[in-house]
């Protein structure tokens, strides 16, 4: 077995693995051996098939079998050694030279690599980001009285409103819609300022073809093509915020993930209208959820990114800014 490797730029290796027969005869004949043993020809007692009928019947099966194996072994035991941070998967390369396939031959499989890049940022209070206060529209505000005014007066079986409530009702909706709505901006303008200033390059190229490759039975290269910006944008904000869970030295705790899983549940039944959950549906409903690999990545993401934010929060200046409502639109 011998590996080599060849650097095309910072961000992309290949990888050549040269599998010499040695390398995979042992489990090759281990797995003859497992199928003689469970086969049942018409002529032969259970197990009792020649050798050579169980070559002649499963040999390319089985060789292929062994070698992904060998191979995926191999590769995975030489990045974990060398401390390769990798992005995605590893690619059969384009470069991957013709193999004759038969038992006993050496093969060699050519794999390419997308690394992930060195990151270096830091949060400073000279890092200004600004942090809008949302003013009503006077005439978002206008309009929305007179829908309210028109909604309760439809409402034959309710208590009457005056002016005065009803612009009270529509000055508070607004208020908890604005600040949402400038929450939202501000963990955005925080991601794209820090993504920034780290200066973050990646495999490109490498990524498209990863993507494509890993989802082909969900999405199109075109598609993947269309959504890849985004993506883009959310690794690279995944690596930065990787980075500041190490400068800010934050960990993330089961307790953290229990009460992200449990403010989860409360807000998607409260969608449904049911605000007082019994306790014990709380608990078995967030105990399912712990016990879902997915859910547990999505619950981790979750509570990085509110630890990292709030750090940030906490650390840099935050500029307040007013801003009318539909200025705000035009962002």
């Amino acid at each position: 077995m011998n590996i080599s490797e060849k650097k095309i730029d910072d961000l992309n290796l290949e990888l050549s693995l040269k599998i010499e027969a040695a390398d995979y005869a042992e489990p090759l004949d281990k797995r003859y051996r497992e199928l003689k043993h469970k086969s049942e020809f018409k002529g032969f007692r259970k197990g009792m098939a020649p050798m050579s009928l169980i070559k002649k019947v499963y040999g390319d099966q089985v060789l292929s079998e062994i070698l992904n194996r060998v191979v995926g072994e191999q590769l995975d035991g030489y990045i974990t050694d060398k401390k390769l941070r990798i992005l995605g998967e590893p690619l059969p390369s384009e470069n991957q030279p013709e193999n004759d396939w038969k038992e006993g031959a050496d093969f060699t499989f050519v794999f390419d690599l997308g690394l992930s890049p060195e990151v270096s940022v830091e949060v400073v209070k000279e890092d200004v980001i600004p942090s809008y206060k949302i003013t009503a529209d006077a005439a978002e505000k206008k309009k929305m009285v007179e829908n309210y005014k028109e909604y309760w007066s439809k409402k034959k079986d309710a208590e009457p409103k005056t002016d005065e409530e009803i612009e009270k009702e529509v000055s508070e909706n607004l208020a908890r819609q604005y600040e949402n709505e400038a929450s939202w901006r501000l963990s955005k303008d925080i991601r794209e300022f820090y993504v920034q200033k780290s200066g973050i390059a990646l495999p490109e190229a490498f990524l498209k073809r990863w993507l494509t490759a890993a989802n082909k039975e969900k999405f199109s290269a075109e598609e993947v093509e269309k959504q890849f910006p985004g993506f883009l944008e959310d690794l690279k904000w995944q690596l930065v915020r990787g980075t500041l869970m190490k400068n800010f030295d934050l960990k993330v705790e089961e307790a953290d993930l229990k009460a992200a899983a449990e403010a989860y549940v409360r807000y998607q039944y409260a969608m449904y209208g049911m605000t007082e959950l019994p306790q014990q549906m709380l608990d078995e409903t967030v105990a399912n959820m712990m016990q879902d690999r997915s859910q547990i990545s999505n619950l981790v993401e979750q509570v990085e990114d509110n630890k990292v934010m709030d750090k940030i929060k906490e650390t840099a200046t935050l500029k307040p800014k007013k801003i009318s409502s539909a200025k705000f639109r035009e962002l």
